[in-house]
């Protein structure tokens, strides 16, 4: 554990595209079972941070700590096993696999694992079931509605039990109605498996699921003071 009990901390995060700066001196911290929203207009870096925190790109200068790990020091091969084995992702399009099933899809993470596949599929009908899509399971992405793929999308992110839940606009493809639930049963889901959530969004309405705000502008963080 990083120090003050947070589970995932950054500091003094730069990262540029070119000559265009994406983060400006980025601070972040993450608790253990926290759920955290990052807020921001296109383009303040607030999808930058999320990528970095999770080991997808590295910071061109800054520290990120997880578990007390460094993780701008670990190489690639070990970001990638930490991702596979600690972190879950929910993207704004899903991104699930359309040659798969939906159980498949849900059972590639826990596949690439090692767990056998009875076992595997067997756990991700039960996620299925968990996420109120159940219906869908022997079905392909193509053949369900987007409320249903992103709460298959969900259920993938969450099978393997992961430590952190990275959701990036995981409601910015959805109505409302739809959005709600899926925001409903995916924090729901977390705070059971006891994960800890990183939320990047630009909606108010999706960032009040969360137990504290971020926002980023111009690549800085700053965390929004509670309302008294």
């Amino acid at each position: 554990m990083t120090p003050a009990g947070f589970l995932l901390e950054a500091h003094a995060l730069h990262k540029a595209y070119g000559s265009t700066p994406a983060l400006d001196g980025a601070d972040f911290s993450l608790r253990p079972g926290e759920v955290v929203a990052v807020m921001g207009p296109s383009g303040s870096g607030k999808s930058t941070l999320l990528h970095c925190l999770a080991g997808i790109v590295g910071p061109d200068s800054g520290t990120i700590r997880y578990g007390g790990r460094d993780l701008t020091a670990m190489s690639d091969a070990d970001r990638s096993a930490l991702r596979r084995a600690d972190f879950g992702f929910v993207f704004q399009f899903g991104q699930l696999v359309p040659e798969l099933t939906c159980v498949e899809n849900v059972a590639l993470p826990l596949r690439l694992t090692g767990v056998r596949r009875k076992e595997a599929e067997a756990r991700s009908r039960e996620w299925l079931e968990r996420l109120e899509v159940a219906e869908v399971a022997g079905k392909r992405p193509g053949e369900v509605s987007g409320g249903q793929g992103q709460r298959v999308a969900v259920a993938r992110a969450l099978a393997p039990r992961p430590r952190v839940l990275f959701a990036d606009e995981p409601t910015g493809a959805l109505d409302s109605l739809n959005g709600e639930r899926v925001m409903t049963l995916l924090t729901a889901a977390a705070r059971d498996t006891d994960a800890a959530v990183v939320l990047v969004t630009h909606e108010s309405r999706v960032a009040a699921y969360s137990d504290r705000e971020v926002v980023v502008r111009d690549g800085v963080a700053r965390e929004v003071a509670a309302a008294v």
